[in-house]
């Protein structure tokens, strides 16, 4: 008997989220079935986190046992032929019998990335928010910064989602980058060797948040209420008073799930809480 720990990247555009549901798409589903070929006997597949329908991953992290012939050193390689284009195991590794890829994580990092500009793309519709009017970056940041710390998160908990025992959580970062979007002359000679940032191209902004843990829907609120902040909607310094709170309808609305990306699961408390951005 051996246990097995993944590391999973996913395009969850075409998925009904991680977990398996009767008639559904969904990646723990086509895993299981193309783990369980290779294997040669039926495998259980436990996921550090149960993403939702067209959530993105690049770390996702689970973990599976089973009595299996094939070497651990090809397991991956023969998976990741009859896996489909849109899943992928980047990692993988025996752990001892006792470590579950659930219960053994201590942390997770999530980034959400906003489009900030004018125009929508038609080729990146599903993997960022577009925002149309600019955003304060500066005030985005300052909110951001509220966030950081043990507090009960109870108003950034999706409104009949399934209580919790605390929702008392931890935030070690909350880190929000930008960089300038490419735009493309129309021009028929420019080619892609001249592509350039200009003014009006606007930008990526990715908000990346790092904790012991979240509650349902919590990223994608938190994001909402710093964009109400960006739009000058909503003071920076209001978000205390949200926290405290605990009223689910006085933060922002939660955002589409298409530009949230699992970025990380944590075994290790220290790399939790020392991760630099």
């Amino acid at each position: 008997m051996k246990n097995i720990l993944l590391t999973i990247a996913y395009d969850g555009t075409n998925f009904s989220g991680w977990q398996i549901q009767p008639d559904k798409r969904t990646v723990q589903g086509v895993l299981t079935e193309v783990l369980s070929q290779v294997c040669g006997c039926r495998v259980k597949l436990e996921g550090a986190s149960r993403t939702d329908a067209g959530v993105h991953a690049l770390g996702q992290r689970a973990t599976f046992r089973g009595a299996f012939g094939i070497p651990v050193e090809k397991l991956r390689l023969v998976a990741n032929r009859l896996l489909p284009g849109d899943v992928k195991i980047t990692g993988l590794e025996q752990v001892p019998m006792d470590f579950h890829a659930r219960f053994n994580a201590c942390g997770k990092k999530y980034t959400y990335k906003i489009r900030n500009c004018g125009e929508k793309d038609v080729f990146q519709r599903n993997y960022c928010y577009t925002v149309e009017k600019e955003l304060d970056l500066q005030a985005m940041r300052r909110g951001a910064a509220c966030f950081v710390g043990t507090h009960d998160f109870g108003a950034f908990m999706a409104m009949g989602s399934t209580p919790q025992q605390t929702t008392v959580r931890t935030i070690y970062s909350y880190h929000i980058g930008c960089q300038e979007l490419a735009s493309f002359s129309e021009n028929a000679q420019t080619t892609k060797t001249q592509e350039k940032a200009s003014p009006d191209a606007g930008k990526l902004i990715s908000l990346s948040v790092r904790g012991d843990g979240f509650l349902y829907n919590m990223v994608r609120i938190m994001t909402g209420t710093l964009l109400e902040v960006g739009l000058g909607r909503l003071s920076p310094e209001e978000i205390p008073d949200i926290i405290a709170s605990k009223d689910r309808r006085r933060a922002g609305r939660t955002v589409p799930p298409w530009g949230l990306y699992l970025d990380r699961v944590y075994f290790n408390e220290i790399d939790l809480k020392e991760e630099e951005q």
